[in-house]
């Protein structure tokens, strides 16, 4: 912390025996006689920590823009999408309800708790099992015509001959594939975690710090040139005029990254949400987070039991909580906004 300038002018009159002042003013009675010596140390933090500040701010940014890419995408996210539409169309048919083209995708963390007679399957691990036959069969195609993207060895979906159950088979390798959409998504993961408040604050700081240390170069500088005489400057104000000279580039990539982002956020919240709020993007990534937590449980859950074909699409064996308010519409496939799927 800078003395006051009543202070910084006490220190430089003072003329008496230095033994006599304290450690921490004989330190700032040398400190003050280097001129501009505070803001020399406030451009030299800047100097210090900017490298390691844009590398984390580069980081933060290019995991946003990953987990956009990622979740408009993704064919298994917007297939799974399509399968919860479906099936809470089906379980609402004859309703009001039954016709849904779209569901906000707050609506994922709630599928767990629609559950069926037994008290313990729920709606998702119903919808995992309605599309993980087809997944399974559709990757031994894609690895048949040497286009596989699944997470699942070449070897193992390429048997010959097939088992005898080949649609126990294909509903394994279906589950396989869908349990690996946490990877598939991973960048949304981290991207959930981000605190996009800070990492705007922290390139509105860059950016102010680029201001200060041009100011001193403008004013203190050329102060400092008109006392002394001397038209180059110290050696100093040399390093600081080269660094602000290379960190104005850097600087203002940064500041117009950083709002191409956060439009990009918003654009991505649209997709799936229609016209959202500001701070949706973000909590976009929250949800499918927590969904992919999950999923990940049902699909060992499945795993762990004896696989069975899906079940009927008139299956009455779900039963949807009902709601306490008359005017809210049950059930997971309510139309709260338009977002397109596919």
């Amino acid at each position: 912390m800078a003395p006051t300038s009543e202070e910084e002018l006490k220190l430089r009159l003072y003329g008496g025996d230095l033994s006599r002042l304290g450690a921490a003013e004989r330190f700032l009675k040398v400190l003050v006689e280097i001129p501009y010596a505070f803001k020399r140390l406030e451009s030299l933090l800047f100097m210090s920590t900017l490298q390691d500040e844009e590398a984390n701010i580069k980081e933060s940014l290019e995991t946003l823009e990953a987990a956009c890419i990622e979740l408009k995408k993704s064919r298994l996210f917007h297939k799974l999408l399509e399968a919860v539409l479906k099936t809470g169309n089906r379980m609402n048919v004859g309703t009001f309800r039954g016709s849904a083209t779209a569901f906000k995708l707050d609506t994922l963390l709630k599928l767990s708790d629609v559950k069926g007679i037994d008290g313990k399957t729920t709606l998702l691990h119903f919808v995992v099992q309605e599309i993980m036959r087809g997944e399974g069969l559709r990757a031994v195609r894609a690895a048949k015509d040497g286009k596989s993207d699944s997470n699942i060895k070449t070897e193992y979906l390429l048997l010959d001959p097939l088992p005898e159950d080949c649609d126990e088979h294909y509903c394994k390798l279906g589950l396989e594939v869908v349990s690996g959409l946490s990877t598939e998504l991973e960048n949304v993961t981290k991207a959930a975690i981000i605190d996009t408040d800070g990492l705007t604050s922290s390139v509105s700081k860059l950016g102010h710090g680029l201001v200060k240390a041009r100011e001193s170069l403008n004013t203190d500088m050329k102060n400092l040139e008109e006392q002394s005489g001397e038209e180059e400057g110290d050696e100093f104000w040399l390093i600081l005029s080269g660094f602000v000279e290379n960190a104005e580039k850097d600087i203002a990539w940064m500041l117009e990254e950083e709002k191409r982002i956060m439009v990009l956020m918003k654009d991505t919240a649209d997709y799936f949400h229609g016209n959202s709020k500001k701070d949706e993007g973000l909590r976009l990534f929250t949800v499918v987070r927590d969904f992919l937590v999950i999923l990940e449980k049902v699909c060992k859950e499945i795993q762990a039991a004896p696989i069975k074909p899906p079940k009927k699409k008139d299956d009455p064996s779900f039963e949807t909580p009902k709601s306490n308010d008359p005017n809210q519409p049950e059930g997971p496939t309510q139309q709260l906004a338009p977002g397109p799927f596919s």
